[in-house]
């Protein structure tokens, strides 16, 4: 099996349209032999994740774009940088690691790409792709956000072949991008003890997201027993935390996500390659498992920081701590930061939203993320967060003790200044 190129893709990769396009297409061309690829397919958008400094590759590598004349040919969002642009007094860091996370940001806004600066590009009206549209998107949490819920098509695409891809408008036509990849091929029921109460509540979508990224692996699954109609907030929750403890990049809910509306259909029409029961004794495991703190922090465990907003919040969880704190104020010493994108937070600015919740003590971030940054004042204290992805990744990145818990949890948890955790949920855990 060979790949075929057309007229557009030779003279592009020939040098046509100058050195940068041609790197980038000799990338797209080298992945889709590696993916077995017969051809390559246009894309209507993409969303680079390569705008986050990681080391001085990172810098060369986007100069020798710019030094080659590159532009991207479809509209591209960036995914987060390293630092908050808007509010730069936030970094705790380096200086000099401060200052090349900035030139970075500024290389790829240079190289065409729109400055949204988020992880949740799905969040911006303008961003969304629509139902069966081909794109090429990076990071995790938007990979599986685009082709669960929205139904677009796109596959995994990580640091230097998504800009690639954008440079291009080329990705390969193979993975996700075709029908037959997106089939269901492990249901994983939820079990007759899950409590009916415990499906309304936002905690379990997170931890039920761990448990499916460890069972799935790189895998396609379905979920069977779940509310149908599922919240973005609630799949948004369950999509990260699955991308986080394993390789998923799509999955169905039979009733919220558009290519199940039934059991079958996500199937398509065949039978699975495994079907598993999560009861309540795995989700528990791994709800306690993303509290590191020593001791699992019982309740009146002292706290110093909360994180929200991983996946960056939408104007909803914005409007929903809001509602939580009802006019209280984080308890001395303790940080109640919410990461959302910049776009939002201007949304949140015009109808005063922004401006109620920094009176009541809540700082807002944009353009990175809490748990990649500097950004936490330091505190011997562990850190709080509703975020599954927040509490995989927190500890080894930046090295703190995390509890999880519900967004009501946090927010009670950060008016104490202790946890506080709501025992009709999962106990007192």
């Amino acid at each position: 099996m060979s790949l075929a190129l057309d007229d557009r893709d030779r003279s592009i990769l020939s040098g046509a349209a100058g050195d940068g396009a041609a790197l980038a297409m000799r990338l797209v061309v080298r992945t889709a032999e590696v993916l077995g690829a017969e051809r390559l397919i246009p894309i209507t958008r993409a969303h680079v994740d390569s705008c986050l400094y990681h080391g001085e590759a990172t810098i060369d590598f986007a100069e020798r774009l710019i030094h080659g004349g590159a532009q991207v040919t479809v509209p591209t969002t960036l995914n987060v940088g390293g630092v908050d642009l808007l509010h730069p007094e936030l970094w705790r860091g380096d200086p000099v690691i401060a200052e090349r996370g900035r030139l970075l940001m500024g290389h790829y806004r240079s190289l065409g790409c729109q400055p949204t600066y988020t992880c949740a590009p799905y969040q911006l009206a303008d961003a969304r792709p629509s139902f069966g549209e081909q794109v090429a998107w990076a990071e995790s949490n938007a990979i599986v956000f685009c082709n669960s819920v929205l139904g677009a098509r796109t596959e995994r695409y990580g640091d230097f072949t998504d800009i690639a891809c954008a440079i291009t408008g080329r990705v390969p036509d193979a993975g996700l991008h075709r029908t037959d990849a997106r089939r269901a091929v492990l249901v994983l029921r939820l079990g007759p003890d899950v409590p009916a109460a415990l499906l309304e509540d936002d905690s379990l979508y997170p931890v039920l997201g761990i448990v499916l990224g460890r069972r799935a692996g790189s895998r396609v699954g379905v979920v069977a027993g779940l509310p149908s109609g599922l919240s973005e907030e609630r799949l948004k929750a369950l999509g990260a935390a699955a991308a986080s403890s394993g390789a998923v990049a799509m999955f169905h809910a039979i009733g919220s996500t558009p290519e199940a509306p039934t059991l079958d259909a996500a199937l398509q029409g065949r039978e699975p390659e495994e079907v598993l029961q999560v009861g309540m004794a795995e989700l528990r495991s791994a709800h306690d498992e993303l509290t590191t703190a020593q001791g699992g922090a019982p309740p009146e465990t002292p706290i110093g920081t909360v994180s929200l907003g991983t996946p960056h919040a939408s104007l909803g969880e914005l409007r929903a701590v809001e509602r939580e704190l009802a006019g209280a104020r984080p308890a001395p010493g303790v940080e109640l930061l919410v990461s959302t994108a910049r776009t939002l937070l201007a949304e949140a600015e015009g109808e005063g939203l922004a401006g109620r919740l920094r009176s009541l003590g809540v700082e807002l971030l944009v353009d990175t993320c809490s748990y990649i940054a500097p950004i936490l004042r330091p505190s011997p204290l562990p850190a709080m967060t509703d975020s599954g992805k927040w509490a995989f990744y927190a500890p080894g990145n930046i090295g703190v003790e995390v509890v999880f818990g519900s967004l009501r949890e946090c927010v009670r948890s950060a008016v104490e200044g202790r946890v506080w955790r709501d025992a009709d949920v999962w106990g007192t855990a």
